[in-house]
């Protein structure tokens, strides 16, 4: 039987980076199930569908595919065959995600294919939903969270590296905002599992977090 380990929280806790270092030290699968839900929004975004246009999003989930591949130990992302990591990391495709994962339709999609991994490989996914929804019977489930400041200050700094002018105010504004959006809606809304570990990495350096998963996972292990 394979072993699954969810990570679910709020936008910018660093669940995606976390997850690829915890992977990594255990030799499972990383399955980061946010490039995936991106992935679909550039395809909204490209095809200029409007967020208010439920029956043209339901239409185009028929025409998109979402295939994951790991090379050279890095996860690819393919939409309908083009590889799009380099266009699902933008702030305009990162405002939008959470708007257009509310959609049923697109959640159903998605949920699929993730479960179908889940059952033949030992694998880390991390999301909004993945403890209580998408892979309830998880092993190990982790509610990773961090402050409104915290998540912001390290958004702020990311988009500088890339070269990207921002504004922290801004950004800590959006981030409030994605997390009512993703706690309060109607289809998976973000919330932590009832066996799930809290982890609050405010304060903790990712190393800190990455060895308290990895205890937490031993733990069940033995």
């Amino acid at each position: 039987m394979a072993f699954n380990i969810a990570i679910d929280g709020p936008a910018g806790a660093g669940k995606s980076t976390i997850a690829k270092r915890v992977a990594k030290e255990l030799s499972y699968i990383y399955v980061d199930t946010g490039a995936m839900y991106r992935a679909m929004t550039l395809y909204f975004l490209r095809a200029g569908i409007s967020l208010d246009d439920e029956a043209a999003i339901t239409a185009a989930c028929d025409n998109i595919t979402v295939v994951l591949s790991n090379e050279n130990g890095e996860q690819q992302v393919f939409l309908n065959g083009e590889n799009v990591n380099g266009f699902i990391r933008t702030e305009e495709v990162s405002k939008m995600t959470s708007s257009f994962s509310v959609y049923a339709p697109v959640r159903q999609k998605l949920t699929q294919l993730q479960r179908e991994m889940a059952r033949t490989t030992d694998l880390i996914m991390d999301g909004r939903d993945i403890g209580t929804c998408v892979l309830p019977e998880a092993q190990v489930k982790i509610y990773l969270t961090a402050s409104v400041e915290t998540r912001g200050r390290r958004r702020f700094l990311e988009l500088q590296e890339k070269g990207e002018a921002c504004s922290l105010e801004e950004i800590c504004k959006d981030i409030k905002q994605r997390d009512y959006q993703d706690m309060t809606r109607e289809i998976s809304p973000l919330k932590q599992a009832k066996d799930a570990v809290l982890v609050d990495s405010s304060k903790m350096t990712i190393e800190e977090v990455v060895d308290r998963i990895i205890n937490i996972v031993k733990e069940k292990l033995v």
